[in-house]
Order: C-alpha cells, then structure tokens, then sequence
C-alpha cells in the first residue's frame, strides 16, 4: 500500500490561501489517483477534490473555483491549493489513495494520510 503524509495546514486569516501537499511513497505514484477530504469537529468527513492518475479533476460544489488540485509525479506529491479561504473551511484535511467506486465517495479510497489542521480566522 502507499504510504501518505499531508503538510500545509495552518492558521490563516478569511480571504486567504494555503497550499496543501500530499507526499507519496512508492514507485507506482503516478498510476495513483488521489483524493482530499477534511472532517470538521462533530461533522463526517466531507469529500474536497480528487485528481485522476492522468490529471482529470474533480471538485465538492463547496469548493469549485476556490480549491485547485494537481499533480507533480516527479515528486511523488499532489498539492491542494486552497484560496479565498472561509471560516467554514476550517477542519483537518486528509489526503487518501482512491481504489474503487466514486471519487466523492469517502468508502472508495483505501490509504489514509494522519491529517493537516487548517484553521480559517476572522
């Protein structure tokens, strides 16, 4: 299984930007597909972007036109970037390997990184 780990979060103030990486391990990064979700305190973990393993995207209507997911295989890395942030964007988002099924669908990815905090301020 591929091993993922997420960095980027932070405190940032409404209007804001962060940017997101997703790190991979393995040599077969590229055929990955990849997906970002974040889970609020008290709420289910909601689907945010996922990115197919030839670059075709796709977004939560929450998110379109502020969020932007890509890739860069030579890194082994697909990024999130995150812009006109909103107090409603604070959560901890996750990055997971898709494996079957729906990409909005939490049930069809199979490796789960730990997490990045991304807290929005007034």
């Amino acid at each position: 299984q591929v091993q993922l780990v997420e960095s980027g979060g932070g405190l940032v103030q409404a209007g804001g930007s962060l940017r997101l990486s997703c790190a991979a391990s393995g040599r077969t990064f590229s055929s990955n597909r990849i997906g970002w979700f974040r889970q609020a305190p008290g709420k289910e973990r909601e689907f945010q972007a996922a990115i197919s393993s030839g670059g075709s995207t796709f977004y939560a209507d929450s998110v379109k036109g502020r969020f932007t997911i890509s890739r860069d295989n030579d890194k082994n890395t697909v990024y999130l970037q995150m812009n006109s942030l909103k107090l409603e964007d604070t959560a901890v988002y996750y990055c997971a390997r898709h494996y079957t099924g729906s990409y909005y669908d939490f049930s069809s990815y199979d490796s789960w990184g730990q997490g990045t905090q991304v807290t929005v301020s007034s």
